[in-house]
């Protein structure tokens, strides 16, 4: 099948058909700009159709038995492993994902559906004591009913299975609204892989749209109890504001300034290795990408020798090509921003130990030192191959120089010294922190998450429980109460 023709379309109820917007949106491979599909825009009234069928389907998927849900995702890993070639083949196209990255991706979409799994089996209630005599307290876990799910355009059929397949493997059903530079990948390929799975009609629904269209009624709707957004804070802030007023929970997953810190006894070598990568995965567009690289100026001098070195040895160019580390960004309007950042950062002073060129949409790695401490650009996301080198004198500076941001997703610390590492670790104002590793790593069973204005609320193992349930209190008076009138 072709994805990009076969599903170039909404997907509601359980039917495939084109959107009644009056506009289009029109998918671009970013690499040469090959036109995908031209989809046409979802309206209001299809985000209602598709959210109140997710409310009836859910309500019998909720009632039927774990292990028959448990065999949906059983299934639905077989059809990846059995299209897995046209998945990359998409993920290439769409993204400009290079070979590495949609394999990465490929794998982790199914290890996040392996999870559900188990989530299916999951024991959803516990007995409390009770200080009343004869009185016992139950505490049930129940779907929230219909989650709506807003993926990006960065791992887009990872972060739409994040949220979907726990989700649904708790009893809810969902609605998707993936990235217009992302609609397959993010949204129509979820929906086609469940439904090949047996997933029965409705319980996924993908409404390819835009704010300009619909407004906020995805987030207004009054059929969704949980928000699952993933993308820039910015627009995380309006999604929590929204949400708030019409009292639904959110789970926010949004940017980050990741540090990733080289402590004065670190392996170099390992260290630019990790630093390397954490930096230029998936052309730096990943929220958990190390912006800022913390050296001790001991180490200084060696490291960023050896780093230059190793990042000008990656190779850029079409993503196809098995060799190629550094694909296209997303689209022109990324491209010109990284620019622009590496041009502002040079005027305000900043040393270009490699500076990289720009053809289309491909950016070269540039790697920058000597910002000045006032510079905007420590401080925000980057999410292009850009690498900023940051000297420190010692322990505290790097710690200090670590939380100086706004944001608090991820980190790394390396050290020889591994209590020494945890102790630094636990320092840093991030959600998740990694010895002696790359600052990128996801892993379906432990908390995904971040502080400050990388979001709110967590993904992965428990915490998804957290997310897509909610507590019932039955309480049973087994001895007859005495009532004071």
């Amino acid at each position: 099948m072709s994805y990009f023709t076969d599903l170039a379309l909404q997907c509601i109820d359980g039917e495939w058909r084109p959107g009644s917007g009056s506009w289009d949106i029109i998918d671009f491979n970013p690499y040469n700009g090959e036109k995908l599909a031209s989809i046409t825009v979802a309206t209001r009234d299809e985000v209602d159709e598709a959210y109140r069928a997710a409310a009836r389907a859910q309500r019998e998927w909720a009632a039927t038995n774990p292990y028959t849900r448990r065999r949906v995702f059983e299934r639905a890993i077989r059809v990846i492993e059995e299209s897995e070639p046209q998945i990359t083949e998409a993920i290439i196209a769409e993204l400009g994902g290079t070979r590495h990255k949609a394999a990465f991706e490929i794998h982790m979409v199914k290890e996040f559906f392996r999870e559900a799994l188990q989530l299916s089996l999951n024991p959803l209630g516990e007995i409390l004591p009770s200080s009343v005599p004869g009185k016992e307290n139950r505490v049930y876990r129940d779907p929230v009913g219909v989650v709506g799910i807003i993926s990006p355009f960065n791992y887009p059929f990872l972060l739409a299975v994040k949220s979907a397949a726990p989700a649904l493997a708790l009893g809810n059903a969902v609605l998707l609204k993936p990235h217009q530079s992302t609609p397959v990948c993010g949204g129509t390929l979820v929906a086609k892989v469940l439904e090949d799975a047996g997933l029965p009609p409705g319980l996924v629904n993908v409404v390819i749209t835009d704010s300009a269209e619909i407004g906020d009624t995805l987030i207004e709707h009054p059929v969704p109890k949980v928000i699952s957004f993933t993308g820039s804070d910015r627009v995380g802030r309006h999604v929590a504001t929204v949400a708030g007023r019409n009292f639904k929970r959110v789970i926010l997953q949004l940017g980050s300034n990741s540090g990733l810190v080289v402590l004065d006894d670190a392996d170099v070598d390992y260290a630019v290795d990790a630093a390397v990568y954490s930096r230029f995965v998936n052309q730096g567009q990943l929220c958990m990408a190390a912006n800022r690289i913390i050296v001790d100026r001991r180490l200084e001098p060696e490291f960023t020798a050896k780093f230059v070195e190793r990042v000008s040895r990656l190779v850029v160019g079409d993503p196809e090509d098995p060799r190629t580390h550094i694909g296209p960004l997303i689209n022109s309007r990324q491209a010109e921003r990284v620019t622009a950042i590496v041009e502002q950062a040079l005027a305000e002073g900043a040393t270009a130990l490699l500076h990289g060129a720009v053809d289309g949409n491909l950016v070269s790695p540039s790697v920058l030192t000597d910002l000045p401490r006032n510079s905007p650009l420590l401080h925000e996301e980057i999410f292009g191959p850009v690498a900023l080198i940051i000297p420190v004198d010692g322990e505290e500076e790097a710690v200090r120089v670590a939380n100086d941001t706004p944001y608090g997703l991820a980190g790394a610390v390396h050290s020889a010294d591994i209590e020494r590492g945890i102790a630094v670790a636990r320092r840093i104002e991030a959600g998740m922190v990694h010895v002696n590793d790359s600052t990128v790593a996801d892993e379906p069973t432990v908390p995904y998450g971040g502080e400050k204005l990388s979001g709110l609320g967590r993904l992965n193992g428990p915490q998804v429980v957290e997310a897509f349930t909610t507590t019932r209190w039955v309480s049973i008076q087994r001895e007859r109460s005495e009532f004071p009138f």
